[in-house]
């Protein structure tokens, strides 16, 4: 689904530097080291043509939480298990709050980090220890809503504040090939979403969630630390920091950031839904939980490659025509794949080629749309499916609503066509 790309991070992180930074400019090739004056993530970053934007790849580890991802296994799980089994109608909640409430905190933990750069890496650290102790808490829920608040609303901000640092040293250190860069970041995200939901099903069946919670704690805790001591921006941290100038808002106004942002709430709408349903839907129609555990692996994993490839097209094409690229694959996959699929290996063919076209765009701004997603899904479940003549397809189950609506959603990537269209 045609969400702003994640290349698109980087450009929200130079229109800050124009505003609060002053730096000395490179020459016309672009490829001389600068002397910069402020700590911000500038524009003026270094990359030489022997280097082609490589030169560190310690700002290029990718994330290592891709925990909200896995969430249809904990989605599956708590709908079957008490005590949530009681009020499964609010589950979905859950996950769509731990990754739309963490890219639409995005907006406010760049402003700040950009405004104060020498709280970067401090900020990382207050995130991991606000997500680790909100897992922790979380594991003590028994109610639904305490785990919207844990494991949704609080985990979501501390993974905000634990990744927003690395948005700014990576932009630091690649121009040329930065959607690449972007990609291969986030391509972390679904790197850590093809091991974890069968690490995470295992743990779940076995010791129930609250153990699955506190252990994951843990394992967040040993794999984030030293990551946070290693990872650091190219630009030093100046002593005296620049005078920063007044914000303007004028952009919010303009016709690119009005289309590009309709079409991405509308997209967001259903964005997370073939990660969050996909597991229930596969045990819906009979398959095993290892089944469906393989799906969401898959989804996942072929993500890894969409946030690649797409990252890579950011760098080549105009970001309306690769929107369009996506926009055509995961329509056409939800639609025939996902709709008519009530078997393993069609699902599987569902997986990988969402994840491709739709994956890619695991970057900001998808939190308004993502946020409100888990009441409407709800209300679409509870609609039920459609009459399909006695055919078993995804339409004809109690999903088929959902299915429909997540494909229309994904449709509406043609409304991003607007920003190129020019008043005569």
């Amino acid at each position: 689904m045609a969400l702003l790309p994640a290349s698109a991070v980087s450009e929200v992180v130079q229109s800050c530097s124009q505003i609060f930074s002053s730096s000395e400019k490179r020459d016309d090739a672009g490829i001389q080291p600068v002397i910069v004056q402020s700590g911000g993530a500038s524009n003026c970053n270094i990359e030489t043509e022997e280097t082609g934007g490589q030169g560190n790849m310690e700002s290029n580890i990718p994330r290592a939480d891709g925990f909200p991802f896995s969430f249809g296994v904990f989605q599956s799980y708590y709908t079957t298990h008490p005590p949530f089994s009681d009020h499964a109608s609010s589950i979905a909640v859950i996950g769509t709050c731990s990754t739309g409430v963490m890219y639409l905190f995005a907006p406010f933990s760049l402003y700040a980090l950009e405004a104060w750069p020498s709280i970067r890496r401090r900020t990382s650290i207050f995130g991991l220890v606000l997500a680790v102790t909100t897992l922790i808490a979380s594991s003590f829920s028994t109610a639904v809503w305490h785990l919207i608040v844990t494991q949704g609303v609080l985990y979501a901000i501390g993974g905000s504040f634990l990744y927003a640092p690395t948005v700014f040293y990576l932009d630091e250190w690649f121009i040329k090939r930065k959607g690449l860069a972007f990609g291969v970041m986030w391509a972390g995200v679904g790197t850590s979403g093809l091991i974890l939901p069968f690490l995470l099903t295992a743990l779940l069946d076995k010791y129930g969630f609250r153990t699955t919670l506190r252990a994951w704690a843990i394992l967040l805790l040993i794999l984030c630390t030293p990551l946070i001591y290693f990872v650091r921006g190219r630009v030093p941290i100046p002593s005296t920091p620049a005078p920063r100038k007044a914000l303007s808002y004028r952009f919010l106004l303009t016709q690119t950031f009005l289309w590009l942002q309709a079409s991405n709430i509308i997209e967001s709408l259903g964005f997370f839904v073939p990660s969050i349903y996909l597991p229930s839907y596969a045990r819906s129609i009979g398959l095993s939980s290892v089944s469906s555990t393989i799906l969401l692996a898959l989804l996942n994993l072929f993500s890894v490659v969409g946030a690649i490839t797409l990252g890579h097209l950011c760098d080549r094409l105009h970001v309306t025509t690769v929107i369009g690229i996506s926009t055509l694959g995961s329509t056409l996959s939800i639609t025939l794949l996902w709709g008519f699929g009530s078997n393993f290996p069609i699902l599987v063919v569902f997986a990988a080629v969402y994840g491709i076209f739709a994956g890619g765009f695991s970057a900001i701004w998808t939190g308004i749309g993502a946020v409100l997603s888990g009441p409407v899904t709800e209300l679409l479940l509870a609609y039920g499916g459609f009459d399909t003549g006695g055919l078993k397809i995804g339409y004809g189950t109690r999903y088929g609503a959902l299915i429909a609506f997540t494909g229309v959603s994904a449709a509406c990537g043609v409304v991003c066509f607007g920003a190129r269209w020019r008043r005569s």
